[in-house]
C-alpha cells in the first residue's frame, strides 16, 4: 500500500515539474496570442475606417480585405503562439499548406467567381443602373457581388457568374443613371 502512494507521490511531482518547466513557455505563447487578437481587432478598426472613405460600391472590397488580414494575423499569431510553447508546428504549416492547395483546387470555380468580382468592382467596366450585354443575357445591372453580377431583363432576375463576365466581351448599352 505504501508503495502505491509512493509511485501516486512520484507522478505527481513529475507532473507538477513538468507543468513548472512549461508554464513560462505556455504562458508566453498565450501572451503572444493575444497581442495578435489586438493586432487584428486593431487592423479591423483601420479597414473599417478606410471604408468610410470609399465609395459605397467598393466599400465590399474593403469589407473582404479586412477579413483576409484578420484571418491571416490570427493564423500567424496562432503559429506563433504554439511554436512559443513549444510546439513542433513544421507540420502544422506543410498541413495547411496542403489543405490550402486542395481546398483551393476544390472551390476553383467559387475562387474565380470571387476574384472575377473583385476585378469587376475594381475595374468598373459598368456600373449599376447600366444595360448590358454579356454572355447572350442583356439586361440593367442591378448589382455586382462576389459570386454573380445581377442582371433585370423583362421583370426577371439574371444571376451572371463574375467569371462568365470577365471572360466575355461586355456590351454597354447605354449610360449610367445615377447609382
Amino acid at each position: 500500500m505504501f508503495g502505491e502512494v509512493d509511485y501516486v507521490n512520484q507522478v505527481l511531482s513529475t507532473l507538477f515539474e513538468a507543468i513548472g518547466r512549461a508554464l513560462p513557455g505556455i504562458m508566453a505563447g498565450l501572451a503572444i496570442f493575444v497581442a495578435f487578437l489586438i493586432a487584428a481587432s486593431l487592423v479591423r478598426r483601420i479597414f473599417d475606417r478606410l471604408a468610410r472613405g470609399v465609395e459605397e460600391h467598393r466599400r465590399p472590397l474593403v469589407g473582404l480585405a479586412a477579413q483576409t488580414a484578420r484571418y491571416v494575423i490570427i493564423t500567424a499569431g496562432l503559429i506563433t503562439a504554439l511554436g512559443t510553447m513549444g510546439i513542433d508546428v513544421s507540420a502544422l504549416i506543410a498541413g495547411l499548406g496542403l489543405t490550402g492547395f486542395a481546398l483551393g483546387y476544390a472551390c476553383r470555380d467559387a475562387l474565380s467567381n470571387l476574384l472575377a468580382g473583385v476585378l469587376i468592382i475594381l475595374y468598373q467596366p459598368f456600373k449599376p443602373g447600366q444595360t448590358i450585354t454579356v454572355s447572350g443575357k442583356t439586361g440593367r445591372v442591378e448589382s455586382v457581388n462576389f459570386r454573380y453580377t445581377e442582371l433585370s431583363a423583362e421583370g426577371k432576375t439574371v444571376l451572371v457568374p463574375n467569371s462568365s463576365v470577365f471572360g466575355s466581351v461586355i456590351i454597354v448599352e447605354e449610360a449610367c443613371s445615377d447609382a
